[in-house]
């Protein structure tokens, strides 16, 4: 459950207008919206209300159920003027009623203006908390707003009182489960089966002891990835075998740890997704990292190589590499490719994905030379960044973390190379290491990458050239993003 925090109240919130007409007792005018999908208002006193369900530019009335020193959480009891942006939302288990899901925050408003949002908290971020202003602001990245969402992790709990099981999402702010019928935000033929998925829990030996169901949808394979807490009978394992025949799904074990996850049954096709644009395919197993929406990340790898335009004559670093989402694109382009991450697993399937694409390649059109190693960027020094080599270019992708040792060691060395008093000694063989002119940096956290854009546009010699947001996530709050950094000249 996220409250809001005094550090959370808005940079560029606005005063309340003095000169408007003097509202009835007990209304608000909604300025804003946090990253919470929670309208922000302003009491006659200056005090922030963060409420529930408000959109900006609406007259409301709220019910105060938490007080701090200049803020107060309320929830929305009655709204006098509505948003034009507010829309009837398109699943039945979203809203304020108790019970309702927490899955999605923002389907009451529309998809359009949750972009627009979403852009505007970028840009804030990075002036608010960097002082970085990016020279373009790029076009949004946007697909489809539902039936996106090909991997997800559904809880599961069978309720005596109930005589039911439930499978799906948390209810707001609370540890139960939703019970919910339908999810519009999962694909059809999976939202289909959330109630067979009930069903067949409930008629399980192991319906107590399975508390979780992963799913991880491919180009061809949908994955159900089973938690049970305890061995399970054959009688249901058959079930599940049953149910995968019936429902076209493909079951995975999961016993302990996600290093424990196997097929119930070996065989049949394998789990992967396509890159069209640049003739990949990444096979990966379902409790690896991709992206939850393979529409928005097919235009997301496009557009990033794009924005790198890598040569047949560069080398370029994919740092935070994963499977090689990007990495095995670039290789399409470039001389050379390096990709570093920080999990040795996900380092020996990167290069199996690239031995195999490889193998797959027509004659003349043979990937580039591309290495993969795994190496902790979050302990990231100048002397490690100038052992892995000069690159032209970089592609960041990091995690919600950010790359901030990575940025700082990029700083670190530029600034020793100007004189700096405070700067660290420049290690050895910095003489033949140059810095990459371009940066791609692919963000899922617009706070971290104002923290990184701030080192290397004021520390590191770079500006900003682009950013923009990519919707990944509609209806929820979450801001991926992407910008460009230049050496400045």
């Amino acid at each position: 459950m996220s409250e809001p925090r005094d550090n959370k109240i808005p940079d560029n919130l606005p005063e309340a207008d003095t000169d408007a007409p003097a509202l009835p007792e007990g209304w608000l005018q909604v300025l804003s919206m946090d990253m919470d999908a929670q309208g922000v208002a302003r009491k006659s006193d200056g005090k922030v209300v963060f409420i529930d369900g408000a959109l900006p530019t609406e007259l409301v009335s709220a019910n105060t159920h938490r007080k701090k020193n200049n803020w107060e959480a309320a929830s929305l009891t009655a709204i006098h003027r509505e948003s034009s942006q507010r829309v009837r939302p398109g699943c039945p288990n979203f809203g304020l009623h108790a019970g309702a899901c927490g899955g999605c925050k923002m389907q009451h408003l529309h998809v359009g203006a949750q972009v627009a949002i979403k852009q505007r908290v970028l840009e804030d971020n990075l002036w608010h908390l960097a002082k970085v202003k990016p020279e373009t602001l790029l076009r949004p990245i946007e697909g489809p707003s539902w039936a996106y969402r090909f991997r997800s992790r559904l809880s599961v709990r069978y309720v005596p009182k109930k005589g039911t099981v439930l499978v799906g999402f948390h209810e707001r702010k609370s540890r139960y489960i939703a019970d919910m019928q339908t999810c519009k935000i999962l694909p059809p033929h999976v939202d289909a089966m959330l109630m067979p998925l009930r069903a067949l829990i409930a008629g399980m030996q192991a319906r107590d002891t399975c508390p979780q169901i992963e799913l991880a949808c491919g180009d061809a394979v949908t994955a159900l990835v089973l938690r049970h807490l305890e061995p399970l009978s054959d009688a249901d394992k058959d079930r599940l075998r049953a149910f995968a025949a019936e429902h076209g799904v493909q079951w995975w074990l999961q016993p302990k740890g996600p290093d424990t996850v196997h097929l119930l049954d070996e065989g049949g096709e394998q789990l992967a997704y396509g890159l069209p644009d640049f003739g990949i395919t990444m096979p990966f197993k379902p409790t690896d990292f991709t992206q939850v929406n393979p529409h928005i990340n097919r235009v997301l790898v496009t557009r990033a190589l794009r924005l790198l335009d890598a040569r047949e004559d560069e080398r370029v670093i994919d740092w935070f590499c994963g499977l090689g989402n990007f990495t095995l694109p670039i290789a399409t382009r470039s001389r050379e490719v390096l990709g570093v991450e920080g999990s040795e697993a996900l380092v020996a399937r990167s290069r199996e994905n690239y031995q195999k694409n490889q193998a797959q390649r027509q004659a003349g059109k043979a990937l580039a030379a591309t290495n993969f190693v795994a190496r902790n960027l979050f302990e990231m020094t100048p002397e490690v960044l100038i052992a892995d080599g000069a690159a032209d270019k970089w592609l960041v992708d990091p995690p919600r973390e950010g790359a901030f040792a990575l940025s700082k060691a990029l700083a670190d060395i530029h600034q020793a190379r100007l004189g700096a008093a405070e700067a660290p000694p420049l290690p050895a063989g910095h003489e033949r290491w140059q810095p990459p002119r371009r940066i791609v940096y692919v963000s899922c956290n617009p706070a971290t990458l104002a923290r990184d854009a701030g080192l290397l546009v004021h520390q590191a010699g770079y500006r900003c050239a682009a950013a923009g947001v990519v919707n990944m996530f509609p209806h929820t709050a979450h801001v991926e993003s992407m910008a460009v950094f230049e050496r400045a000249a």
